[in-house]
């Protein structure tokens, strides 16, 4: 009887992971607003706007009401655009684009989960032609993200699946479910307070570069703080020098958003 127990199969488990700041270090959408820009998806106007909510996101992150912002104001930059350029212009400009700021503690941290025989899935508010390839630069098993829905190959700026706050939760007990998970042996990791929820449902919940109002709520309940803070190439990850983060990476934040500006400047008088 002893025998027969060993030998009966583990329960599978696996690492639930945030996008936006726990694995990459700014968000994945506002990212790529510069390539939409020269694709001609976005105006002048938009680009400005998205670098300055891309510098706001990085200073301080975002609350509920800030995300439901960011929401509407998304969904309506893209209404109408063509799907298929979308994903064209997201591969085409992947590697340059999110390869630099992937977190080298999120990489490796993605490589000992493997290692230990966990699944990886990437559990991001980000649209899915954005999320999927990222996912697959990183070597995920799997990819919950917000869909948008789409008639006749065009957004129509309504969103078919918000993956977001407790739908994020619902997400990975549907997996767990599916999938034959245990979540008492699995982890999560985020930056937000919005993935209370996705947080809770699991045993071995990670806070991760957190804002105010997760850490307090992870130092009340004694989960485990991670500082990410070394984005580097995935190529370079074993033979780049380190740099310490230091105060002036806000400055440096700030400085991207003017090059940003002067960028879209100079091509519009052009």
């Amino acid at each position: 009887m002893l025998d027969h127990v060993e030998n009966l199969p583990q329960p599978r488990t696996a690492a639930f992971f945030d996008l936006d700041k726990t694995v990459i270090a700014k968000s994945s959408t506002l990212t790529f607003g510069r390539s939409f820009y020269q694709g001609g998806l976005m105006n002048r106007r938009a680009v400005l706007r998205s670098a300055y909510a891309q510098f706001v996101y990085l200073v301080g992150g975002a609350d509920h009401e800030q995300v439901e912002r960011m929401r509407r104001y998304l969904s309506d930059l893209c209404k109408g655009w063509n799907v298929q350029q979308v994903q064209e212009i997201v591969a085409e400009t992947l590697h340059q684009v999110i390869d630099p700021i992937i977190y080298d503690e999120a990489a490796s941290l993605i490589e000992r989960h493997h290692a230990a025989g966990r699944d990886v899935v990437i559990v991001s508010t980000s649209g899915s032609e954005v999320v999927e390839p990222i996912g697959r630069l990183l070597g995920a098993d799997r990819v919950v993200a917000t869909r948008m829905v789409v008639e006749d190959g065009r957004y129509t700026g309504e969103v078919a699946y918000y993956a977001y706050g407790p739908a994020k939760a619902e997400a990975v007990r549907e997996l767990a479910a599916s999938e034959g998970y245990d979540l008492e042996r699995c982890y999560a990791y985020s930056d937000s307070a919005t993935d209370l929820p996705m947080l809770e449902a699991v045993g071995h919940p990670h806070a991760v570069n957190p804002g105010r109002s997760l850490r307090r709520e992870a130092v009340a309940r004694d989960w485990p703080v991670l500082n990410f803070n070394r984005p580097v190439r995935l190529k370079k990850r074993f033979s780049a020098p380190r740099p310490a983060v230091t105060a002036g990476a806000v400055l440096t934040a700030a400085a991207v958003a003017g090059a940003l500006v002067w960028y879209v400047g100079r091509r519009t008088r052009r």
